[in-house]
């Protein structure tokens, strides 16, 4: 019965074992396409079946030229509180690590990496009554919120607007994805209690890694971050 089963749904039930038993984790790379099909005894093509399977189940990725890797964990970010990027990803258990590449006349330029994975690249514009204040903060250990209160700031509200977008040229290196990908622009202006603009934010997020979501109550509607079929 058993040589009845196609090769490559043998193949992809292999692999999808070994994907939830942790052999493969999220977020791994697979082995080259040649050295699977090697492994297994069969040809690129049946090897290419077997991805597919993997793909329509959603247990695997492909990116054009990088290869194939585990579909990352399940992130949220939820973008109706005054909550940052890093404290809701990493109250979820990922491993978010801030690269400042940039701080000058009040604009601080950062790259996300969520789990090793470049995913979101940040510029935010500083009001220039706390642009000293918070010139010391380590960005890499705290947020911009944390360090505009210790600077005296009191937050009150931000305004938020998301639209899809494409990457643009100057930030493809940075994301490491080809210019012209799918992104989403994120344009947030965060207020103080006497209605004065605190902080100016802009980032770009990988399409590929996050989509958005709603979660809808009788009082309450909750939009939240998460990873896609592929991932303040």
């Amino acid at each position: 019965m058993a040589d009845r089963v196609p090769a490559y749904r043998r193949i992809a039930t292999d692999l999808a074992e070994k994907i939830r038993d942790g052999v493969y984790r999220p977020g791994d790379a697979l082995p080259a396409q040649r050295e699977l099909s090697a492994s297994y005894g069969v040809t690129l093509m049946t090897l290419r079946q077997a991805l597919q399977e993997l793909r329509d189940q959603g247990l695997i990725v492909q990116q054009a030229g990088r290869g194939t890797y585990v579909t990352p964990a399940h992130a949220a970010y939820r973008v109706d509180t005054l909550r940052s990027f890093v404290e809701d990803l990493r109250e979820q258990g990922h491993e978010v690590t801030t690269v400042v590449l940039g701080f000058g006349d009040g604009i601080l330029e950062r790259l996300r990496l969520l789990d090793g994975q470049p995913a979101i690249h940040q510029t935010s514009r500083i009001a220039m009554p706390f642009v000293p204040a918070v010139a010391s903060a380590d960005f890499r250990k705290t947020s911009l919120y944390a360090a505009l209160a210790e600077a005296g700031a009191t937050i009150a509200r931000a305004s938020e607007r998301i639209v899809p977008g494409l990457l643009a040229d100057e930030l493809a290196p940075f994301l490491e994805r080809p210019a012209g990908s799918p992104v989403f622009v994120s344009e947030r202006t965060t207020f103080g209690l006497d209605e004065k603009t605190l902080v100016e934010d802009r980032a770009i997020i990988l399409g590929d890694l996050l989509e958005i979501r709603a979660e809808r109550a009788a009082t309450r509607l909750s939009l939240q971050w998460g990873s896609s079929v592929d991932l303040g």
